[in-house]
């Protein structure tokens, strides 16, 4: 009877289990762009939260980050007892950062990542945590140099103490999860978490971690040598449906010296700076949400714009 019980409690708890996991499998979502004039991709959603939900379930349900995306949108709330039946628009549209290679590329400020499928002009994007301070990511363009399933974590000497071993076993405990991509920089990877609710968040030594469902699509895609750019932007703009879109998000590594001196001059950089509506422009730059905003004048006087983008730099 008590093994009876036992084994019925366990298949329980597997089968809780099971359905957590499935609760958060993951379709392969692409969206069409080009890098003329369709540089602004998915559209908000409305969600409604559940009970015994917590904003990090809602934020891993739709592939977002809870502590730079959602935070950010909603401070007042309690990340872990909301109140259940509150609607919610969700951040589910994203302005592309600016790439080269049109492969794999790391945006640090909005702690994201794209893949881009440049002969089907679609592409994707999730949610991933990076470098702590003192760990930092590091910037630069790179290329995928190995792939590895159920790998194992060759701790960093530095670490070794701290875990009392050299090197860790794939399994639950393994902070790299169930796939891992390294790259040409040294130790560091592109990775799985056993810590899902870290993902948006300032967690690793350097490495990205995606969601287990998120990183499990992307290594079946990425090949070895394909090209990764690791940027540093918190300011973009982007076009859609001759509408022009910013994202302004937080300067998390602290790495430019005056924010407001900066935004200015990549909006002064902007071909389209003259269809700008300022007030608008600087509503994103107060709030640093990460909420895509239509910054869009609706009437366009040639010159104006730029005379007082150009007033406001000196």
């Amino acid at each position: 009877m008590i093994k009876k019980t036992i084994y019925v409690l366990a298949l329980l708890l597997l089968c809780g289990e099971v359905h957590a996991q499935d609760e958060f499998n993951r379709e392969l979502k692409a969206y069409p762009y080009n890098l003329r004039d369709l540089t602004v991709v998915g559209s908000p959603l409305s969600a409604t939260i559940r009970p015994k939900d917590t904003l990090l379930d809602v934020a891993r349900r739709y592939d977002l980050s809870y502590y730079n995306e959602l935070e950010f949108l909603y401070p007042h709330l309690d990340e872990w007892l909301p109140p259940k039946d509150k609607p919610m628009v969700l951040p589910t549209m994203w302005v592309l950062p600016p790439t080269r290679h049109q492969q794999l590329l790391i945006n640090l400020p909005e702690q994201r990542l794209y893949y881009f499928n440049k002969k089907e002009a679609a592409v994707q994007t999730y949610p991933i945590g990076i470098g702590d301070e003192g760990w930092e990511t590091p910037l630069g363009t790179f290329h995928i140099t190995e792939k590895r399933p159920n790998p194992t974590w060759y701790i960093p000497a530095s670490l070794q103490e701290k875990y009392g071993m050299k090197s860790m076993p794939p399994g639950p405990d393994n902070p790299m999860g169930d796939f891992v991509m390294k790259f040409s920089a040294g130790a560091y990877g592109i990775h799985g978490t056993n810590v899902p609710w870290g993902v948006g968040g300032l967690v690793s030594h350097g490495c990205i971690r995606l969601y287990p469902e998120d990183i499990r699509i992307l290594y079946a895609q990425v090949k070895i040598s394909t090209k990764l750019e690791i940027i540093y932007e918190p300011i973009k703009f982007g076009q859609r449906n001759g509408h022009i879109f910013m994202e302004a998000h937080p300067d998390i590594y602290r790495r430019i010296p005056d924010y407001w001196k900066y935004a200015w001059e990549k909006l002064r950089q902007y071909p389209l700076s003259d269809s700008v509506d300022l007030k608008r422009f600087q509503l994103a730059l107060l709030l640093q949400n990460g909420m895509v905003t239509d910054v869009t004048r609706l009437q366009v006087t040639d010159g104006f714009g730029r005379e007082i983008i150009n007033l406001m730099m000196q």
